[in-house]
């Protein structure tokens, strides 16, 4: 009954003229009028658009304009536009490059939502641009389907956009999926990967990159860091994915730099701006001005945050950067060390014990258990000694405890960052820490990046189960070029609850597939 209430949903027979609408939608006008051509003097979108956070009732539509330009999303449950409303959006200025967000509310629940973003010039209503289009579908009111897909990792280790091998086609692949949204788990853009234009493959062929002056140097200033996701957003399969799925963005370290934390100073001869907390302050304000999050860079807007998507789910968004103590050995007293910082680690605990939802999602751009190296000091959690929790182990131990004697069921973990795919299960019988529920973590990735030929290595300390992985074969092969590009799916059944992970390749095949049944 589920699966074909979402067929139906997404056919739109449930969003026909009778279907109801809240009051807001309701009492709207007509649709605007179709605009003239664009000609001199009318703003223009530059780089489509993108809606992100969407709820049961609300969300983000963002978009970008080529000079001073008054922004406006129509909204509609009929994709013809034919009753609407439309919601007045700031003027967007040089002070964020032109960027800007409409947040939406009074949204539909469980529904296929249409929207059409117009500019207009500031000083001349009648002056306005061609509307970019687009869809979203709101989070359900009571049980139904569920579906998302996550990964990371887009444009590393100087692989771009190459429109002969058609561009980055994985979105493509996602979008076929037709999912409720999409987790980026990090790395959106590479900050410190340059895009050559060529790069030479093993068989003799050429690889043709787009080229921009942003991507062709490390980003230092706020206008390069500004220029990293311009840069992606030329690719006409991510723009078309990013019409048509909403996402909820976290970021790692690559938005920055390779394994940067606060307070570092760089010895790297690339960059004249040394300074780390310089660098992640430039790209913080990029983030959020060229991404759709739905809180801001300063006063409480913050990367952490629950998404409640449902019923049947929420996502906790953490945020494994701006918090984190230095990279070390990271050998120290479980006490001296961490990678989410007291007050999100509390926050994390306060808010997956409030969580009604069947399943929590716990989005999280480093896995818990793969040993990272940073040069002669460790990147993520794990140490590798595989006995009590050290270091920023214990920061990890304490949540996984606090899940366990609260008896806070059906926690999954949903990371990346290693580029490759994984599923590993936690197990306290196999642990040298045993005081937390068994559970799932989930590893995806790369988007578009190289690709790792040999898996991490594993630390016993939470005792994880590797119980599917994918690699490149080896050394030469291991770009998009030759695929091993990967996503992750996430199906929660509106009837059963079963929640089904499947691991995916850069055409969607299935590579690993596992069903976990709720606990009650």
């Amino acid at each position: 009954m589920a699966i074909q209430r979402r067929q139906l949903l997404r056919s739109g027979l449930l969003l026909g003229a009778g279907a109801a609408l809240p009051t807001a939608l309701a009492s709207a006008g007509p649709a605007l009028a179709a605009p003239a051509l664009v000609r001199s003097g009318r703003p223009a979108l530059t780089h489509g658009v993108q809606t992100g956070d969407v709820t049961a009732h609300g969300g983000v539509v963002w978009t970008r304009a080529d000079r001073p330009a008054r922004m406006a999303v129509e909204i509609s449950t009929r994709p013809d536009f034919a009753r609407s409303v439309t919601i007045p959006g700031p003027v967007l200025t040089a002070e964020t490059d032109f960027t800007g967000k409409v947040k939406l509310s009074g949204l539909p629940a469980g529904s296929d939502v249409h929207y059409r973003v117009r500019l207009a010039d500031p000083g001349d209503a009648s002056l306005v641009g061609e509307p970019a289009t687009g869809r979203l579908h709101t989070a359900p009111a009571i049980r139904d389907d569920v579906r998302f897909v996550w990964s990371a990792d887009l444009a590393g280790q100087g692989w771009g956009i190459n429109p002969e091998a058609g561009g980055y086609r994985i979105f493509r692949a996602m979008a076929e999926r037709d999912p409720d949204f999409f987790l980026c788990s990090g790395d959106f853009w590479y900050a410190d990967g340059v895009i050559p234009e060529t790069r030479p493959l093993p068989d003799g062929r050429i690889w043709r990159n787009l080229v921009t002056p942003e991507k062709s140097k490390v980003a230092e200033t706020l206008a390069e860091f500004r220029g990293q996701h311009k840069y992606n957003l030329m690719d006409e399969n991510l723009r078309a994915f990013a019409a048509a799925v909403p996402q909820i963005n976290q970021w790692d370290d690559h938005e920055v730099l390779n394994n940067w934390y606060p307070g570092e100073v760089l010895t790297d001869t690339r960059y004249t701006e040394r300074r780390v907390d310089v660098l992640a302050a430039r790209a913080r304000q990029a983030l959020f001005e060229y991404l759709p999050i739905g809180t801001a860079p300063s006063g409480d807007g913050r990367v952490h945050r629950v998404i409640r998507y449902g019923p049947l789910l929420d996502v906790f968004v953490l945020d494994m950067r701006t918090y984190r103590d230095a990279n070390s050995a990271n050998t120290g007293p479980a006490t001296d060390s961490g990678i989410l910082g007291a007050k999100q680690a509390a926050w994390l605990e306060r808010e997956l014990a409030a969580s009604r939802a069947t399943w929590k999602v716990i989005a999280a751009d480093m896995p818990l258990a793969l040993v990272v190296p940073d040069g002669a000091a460790l990147e993520a959690i794990a140490q590798g000694d595989g006995g009590a929790p050290l270091g920023r182990e214990g920061e990890i131990a304490r949540v996984l405890s606090f899940i366990h004697r609260r008896h806070i069921a059906n926690t999954v973990w949903l990371t990346a960052d290693v580029h490759y795919t994984a599923a590993h299960y936690y197990d306290p019988d196999k642990a040298a820490f045993q005081d937390f529920t068994p559970f799932w973590e989930f590893v995806s990735g790369p988007l578009n990046a190289i690709v790792a030929n040999e898996p991490n290595r594993l630390d016993g300390t939470f005792g994880p189960q590797v119980r599917f992985q994918s690699l490149a074969p080896d050394t030469e092969h291991n770009n998009p070029a030759y695929g091993h590009q990967y996503f992750g799916e996430v199906d929660i059944d509106g009837s059963s609850e079963v929640m089904t992970v499947r691991l995916r390749d850069i055409d969607g095949k299935v590579l690993y597939s596992v069903g976990i049944d709720p606990q009650r």
